[in-house]
């Protein structure tokens, strides 16, 4: 039997909604910061994405770190399983999931 391959998982998930980033500090080390705007305008669901055709793709990073919105804030954010995280935007969107798997690929160096 070949040995499960470590998981790359968070330790820290923190929101900081005066500045609107979210920061997640990865079990391997790594921390990556995100603009609540670039998660936003990177959300995975299938309405964002325009349709089934284009969902499973990575963030785009360009997107992700150029996209502004200073009225945008994070009103929630629910673990999805041991896997993701959903989050509940100010301007009333809610439906994408966050796999961690997604997050940690759009992490800006």
């Amino acid at each position: 039997m070949t040995p499960m391959k470590n998981k790359i998982r968070p330790v820290n998930v923190t929101a900081d909604r005066q500045q609107r980033v979210l920061t997640i500090n990865w079990n391997d080390g790594r921390e990556c910061c995100y603009s609540f705007a670039g998660l936003r305008a990177v959300c995975p669901c299938v309405q964002c994405q325009g349709g089934h055709d284009n969902m499973g793709r990575p963030a785009d990073k360009l997107l992700l770190e150029k996209s502004a919105d200073p009225t945008l804030n994070l009103d929630a954010a629910t673990p999805v399983g041991s896997y993701a995280v959903q989050f509940v935007w100010s301007d009333g969107h809610d439906s994408g999931i966050y796999t961690w798997d997604y997050l940690y690929n759009a992490c800006l160096p």
